[in-house]
């Protein structure tokens, strides 16, 4: 995290360059520590001890496995100080109790016992924590869980994906109110428990089982006359539904969300459900979905590498973004499909990998991005590492600070671009410029200097 009061210290601390002497100086400022906290790899046992030395328990909270060497994992072990000594497990026991997530691991660090013990722990939110991580648990600590007193860790212990219910407690699972909408997502469902689910008072539960990939096409036929958009565009998924109905359906949302119904609007836009059945169906029927015009279907349709070129030639002009993104991750994307995507939208940067790094984008035009209008497609320039310099320079002069905090953390930067950076409006640009390898010691020792370290 960056300090905006300390900017270049946070980032010196972050540095891969700067010298064990310099890291040593820094963990006297917050700052300092909070850069040096973020570096990657191992800390050096002198840095370590510094962070110790200088932020005690707070900075001990981040002195824990592979960050530090065992020997100065025995010296905070052995502490003192018990708020030094106890301090990684008192925050871990505390975000817990919060609700957070870690690993098992972090788990059994913390309370000192393996993840068998910790599924029967006293406390409701340790053996929920434990139910939430512990994917691959046995069968034995599953039901015990599924059998917990507490709603909380029954609700953990069937969440999905990773969730696992044996047939023999199916119905128990689907008359708890505290797992039922969990399990009717993904239990296969008799005619029977589907119709009660179906007449459940909570929305949650009727909007589960729509999403069911085990539905029958009975089933899936109840459930487009239910008024909830969520089900709506649920049901409009499933492969039971003939195009008719399915555009029927996204007709009454649509019309649900242009009168400002939020929900109507959340299940268009924020659900990220797909028709997965329809990477599984043969190519005949995967090819009918091209003129589909509900753009979620040409995505996943974009998704399968076994199409014919016309196929990919339509996608890759297809009007939505999102389906010519995925289209583009196919192995064997023509050059000129990916530069012309990335000129018009720039990089999505959730949708890995991203389109730089395919292996036939066309990497030597990159610097020819610089001259776009479009702030995300000009800063993709600077993932050439050889960007001539006058290119860099006008981006690190760019109107936009997330243009030229990337300006800030190329391998190219001159001194005085350097320097320029360093004294950003920006703290974030500034920071990231600190971070920067090609920083000079000389530079280094100056900003310590001025801070008095």
């Amino acid at each position: 995290m960056t300090s905006i009061h300390h900017p270049r210290l946070s980032g010196l601390g972050r540095n891969p360059a700067a010298p064990r002497d310099v890291l040593v100086r820094l963990a006297a400022h917050k700052a300092g520590r909070q850069g040096i906290q973020g570096r990657r790899g191992r800390l050096d046992d002198t840095v370590a001890e510094a962070l110790l030395e200088h932020g005690g328990h707070e900075a001990a909270v981040r002195l824990s496995g592979d960050r530090i060497s065992p020997a100065v994992r025995r010296r905070v072990a052995e502490h003192h100080d018990p708020a030094i000594r106890d301090a990684r497990a008192d925050f871990v026991r505390g975000m817990v109790g919060r609700d957070v997530p870690f690993g098992l691991d972090v788990l059994e660090e913390a309370y000192g016992r393996p993840r068998t013990a910790l599924v029967e722990d006293p406390d409701p939110h340790v053996r929920a924590a434990v139910a939430r991580t512990w994917t691959d648990r046995p069968l034995t600590a599953q039901t015990a869980l599924l059998a917990d007193p507490d709603p909380r860790v029954r609700a953990a212990a069937t969440m999905p994906p990773h969730a696992g219910v044996p047939p023999e407690w199916t119905e128990r699972c689907l008359a708890d109110p505290a797992v039922r909408a969990n399990v009717a997502s993904y239990l296969p469902l008799t005619s029977d428990q589907f119709d009660r689910l179906l007449g459940d008072e909570d929305e949650r539960v009727r909007q589960a089982v729509a999403e069911n990939p085990s539905l029958s096409a009975e089933m899936v036929a109840r459930l487009v006359d239910v008024e909830d958009p969520l089900v709506r565009v649920a049901a409009a998924m499933s492969r039971h539904v003939d195009a008719g109905t399915r555009d029927r359906l996204y007709a009454l949302v649509e019309a649900g969300a242009a009168e400002g119904d939020s929900w109507a609007d959340v299940a268009l836009h924020w659900n990220t459900a797909e028709p997965d059945w329809l990477r599984r169906a043969p190519l005949d029927e995967r090819m009918t979905y091209l003129d589909c015009p509900h753009p979620v279907f040409r995505r996943v349709l974009a998704t399968c590498r076994d199409l014919p070129d016309a196929a990919w030639r339509r996608l890759d002009d297809d009007p939505e973004v999102s389906v010519r993104r995925a289209a583009a991750q196919r192995p064997d994307t023509p050059p000129e499909v990916l530069e012309r995507l990335a000129r018009a939208h720039g990089e999505a940067h959730h949708v890995r990998p991203l389109l730089v790094d395919h292996p036939r984008f066309p990497r030597h035009l990159l610097r020819t991005f610089v001259d776009e209008p479009e702030a995300h497609v000009r800063c993709m320039a600077l993932e050439d590492p050889e960007l001539p310099v006058a290119g860099l320079s006008r981006l690190a002069a760019d109107t936009e600070a997330f243009v030229r905090r990337g300006a800030a953390r190329h391998p190219r930067l001159t001194e005085a671009l350097l320097e320029q950076l360093l004294s950003d409006p920006d703290p974030v640009v500034t920071d990231d410029a600190a971070a920067n390898p090609v920083l000079r010691p000389a530079r280094m020792e100056r900003m310590l200097a001025e801070a008095g370290l």
